[in-house]
This record gives structure tokens, C-alpha cells and sequence, in this order.
């Protein structure tokens, strides 16, 4: 018996990196999986892993800067598999760069992508959430607090900007039964691994300031924690913004 038998959950982004951990990770604990993204064969290759694992896993395409399209994806959900108990609000599509260098478009598309697309989805998925107690769960980032926010800035203004919805949310639908909570996570995604690569020199900085020493692995570190969070162990907390990055960030 896992924490979450019988629920299903609706992970943005889950084709690879993040949102693939955490729905291993939340799948490894009873949960059935609607898994969310742009490339079909990514979302076909995670399902079969998590098929693998004994869960229930469906494949469900969506761009979500296609916020047009997010009500009837959610429908999908529902009615495919049964209901939606938890909403993760993973996917992210983002220009990184100095302020000058950006155009309206590439500062724009942060929002879209991050707080549009999640309020869309929060919103989709709410008469759902509310029937049995469901948590949501929003990604953001230690940019917002970072000590220099140099190329981070349209990145950090979308994640404060989710992050400002979750507290809102939190606020309003708690007499529905409804956690929202989000989550700062610094994990080995693929986007880590290729920067990484690029910037070894920098990346040995970073992970140096890391108190524990490493970056988080997107299943154990990350998605179990979600696990937690959505799980009746976290049942009293809502509103919070969880850094989970080794000790670095200072969110005080």
C-alpha cells in the first residue's frame, strides 16, 4: 500500500528531467500518472517506465504556453482516469540573458509558460482537486532570492510570480480542501547536465556552495519530496514555498 493509492496525478513537463522524477516518484507510491508535454515520444517513453513500475500512465500532449487548450486537456484527464487529485506545475519555457538583450517576446514567454500556464491549469483542474482534498504543487526557483540576479532576471520575475499565486491560492481555496504548496528544487534535469557541460569551472563553484554538497537526483531528492508534500504527512501545510536545494538558497 502506497501513500497515495487510488489517486491520480497531472504532471506538467513530465517527459523528461524534473517532471519525469517526480512522477516516478509519486507513481511509486500508488499514484496514476497523466503525463503532460510537447513530445510525444518522450511522454510514450516515461509512461512505459512508469507502466513498468506498475502504475497506471497516460500520455497527454500539450503545450502548455497553448493555454486555449488546457480545459479540455484536463477533461481528458478526468475522464481517463478517473479524476484529478494532484496538480504539479512543472513545464517551463524561458529566455535567460541580460535585461537588454531581451525582447518583449522572450520576457513574455517566461509568464506565459510559468504563471499563465499554471493559472490556467489551477483553474482547470480546481473542480476536481476540491471533491477529495487535492494539494498542487508549483515549481519555482532560488533565482528569486539569488545574490546576483544578472541573466536571471525575466526567469526569476515568472517563478515570483508563481510563487505569488501559490500563496494566493492557498489562501482562497483552503476551505475547499485544497494545499498549495510550491517547491524550489535545484536537480540533474538534462537542461543542468548540458550547462554543465558548457560551464564545468562554474558548475564546481555551484555545487560547492551547495551545503550538502551535490545537486539533487530529480526522483530521490525531488520527486519524493513531492511525495511527501501530497501525501496526509504534509496535510497542515499549505502556502509554503519549499526550497529544496541542499541548504543553498537563503528564502528568510
Amino acid at each position: 500500500m502506497g501513500s497515495l493509492d487510488g489517486k491520480v496525478a497531472l504532471v506538467t513537463g513530465a517527459g523528461q528531467g524534473v517532471g519525469r522524477g517526480i512522477a516516478l516518484a509519486l507513481a511509486g507510491e500508488g499514484a496514476a500518472i497523466a503525463v503532460l508535454g510537447r513530445t510525444e515520444g518522450k511522454l510514450t517513453a516515461v509512461c512505459t517506465e512508469l507502466r513498468e513500475r506498475g502504475a497506471r500512465a497516460e500520455p497527454f500532449v500539450l503545450d502548455v504556453l497553448d493555454t486555449e487548450r488546457v480545459p479540455e486537456t484536463v477533461e481528458a484527464v478526468a475522464e481517463r482516469l478517473g479524476g484529478i487529485d494532484i496538480l504539479v506545475n512543472n513545464a517551463y519555457t524561458g529566455a535567460y540573458g541580460p535585461l537588454l538583450t531581451l525582447s518583449d517576446a522572450d520576457f513574455e514567454k517566461g509568464f506565459r509558460s510559468g504563471p499563465f500556464a499554471a493559472f490556467a491549469l489551477m483553474k482547470a483542474c480546481h473542480p476536481y482537486l476540491k471533491r477529495d482534498g487535492g494539494c498542487v504543487i508549483n515549481l519555482v526557483s532560488s533565482a528569486m532570492v539569488r545574490w546576483d540576479l544578472r541573466t536571471y532576471g525575466a526567469y526569476a520575475a515568472a517563478k515570483v510570480a508563481l510563487r505569488s499565486l501559490t500563496r494566493t491560492a492557498a489562501g482562497e481555496w483552503g476551505r475547499d480542501g485544497i494545499r498549495v504548496n510550491a517547491i524550489a528544487p535545484h536537480a540533474t534535469s538534462p537542461a543542468y547536465e548540458k550547462w554543465q557541460a558548457q560551464h564545468p569551472e562554474e558548475a564546481q563553484e555551484f555545487t560547492t556552495s551547495i551545503p550538502l554538497g551535490y545537486v539533487g537526483d530529480c526522483e530521490q531528492d525531488i520527486g519524493r519530496a513531492v511525495v511527501m508534500l501530497c501525501g496526509p504527512d504534509a496535510r497542515y501545510l499549505t502556502g509554503a514555498t519549499v526550497p529544496l536545494d541542499g541548504g543553498q538558497a537563503n528564502f528568510d
